[in-house]
């Protein structure tokens, strides 16, 4: 039976966004770098040659999936901090932190692939274009906790004196410690389960107060 993948044609977005999808599931499974044009060009069923109908290079690939992770999950992380400073609650603030620490926790566990790309790419002591899709995307995640903690502090909720850069640093790192225990551990669903002792732990030295 013929494959209906081989016979009917689909738009380039589509194609990409198929590509891109297969990309991150891959890389959930093994190293980025091992993954060729090939085994997305199986994974989504078609030629290797189509691949690159739909992207240049498999570079273009990786950076179509940066992008892709970098407006998904800020748009994720925007609606969870929004969702949360829209409520007439005095803690208001401190519940958005803690909104967007866990949803970022979720988007790796649903796209365990993601954080496995992005370390990969840090690991290159030379610039890349990828590298720098990674610095865009930290850059537009600092805005966003900034803005957060700075209504924090609006609010009087932060302890006096506190350094509201190290702690959009500390915030950071957390999940990323996170990310990576699971990584290593192979148990990233863990990472639900664990978030919410660890976020107390960081708000209480941002306010000497429990989690909202």
């Amino acid at each position: 039976m013929e494959n209906p993948l081989k016979s009917v044609k689909q738009p380039t977005e589509i194609r990409q966004a198929a590509l891109v999808e297969a990309a991150l599931r891959l890389a959930a499974q093994r190293s980025p770098p091992d993954i060729t044009t090939g085994d997305l060009a199986q994974a989504v069923g078609i030629t290797q040659g189509a691949v690159f109908r739909h992207f240049s290079s498999k570079e273009a690939v990786w950076l179509a999936v940066l992008d892709w992770t970098a407006d998904t999950l800020m748009r994720r992380l925007q609606a969870a901090a929004d969702a949360e400073l829209a409520k007439p609650d005095k803690l208001a603030s401190l519940a958005a932190l803690q909104a967007v620490f866990m949803a970022h926790v979720d988007f790796v566990v649903a796209h365990p692939g993601v954080p496995r790309v992005i370390f990969q790419e840090l690991q290159h002591a030379q610039d890349t274009a990828l590298k720098a899709r990674v610095r865009g995307l930290m850059q537009r995640y600092r805005r966003l906790l900034m803005g957060v903690l700075e209504h924090a502090n609006e609010q009087r909720l932060l302890a006096p004196g506190t350094d509201q850069e190290a702690a959009a640093v500390l915030f950071v790192g957390a999940v990323q410690g996170l990310v990576m225990q699971s990584l290593i551990s192979g148990e990233v669903r863990a990472m639900a389960q664990q978030a919410p002792g660890a976020f107390k732990i960081y708000v209480r030295g941002l306010t000497l107060r429990e989690t909202p």
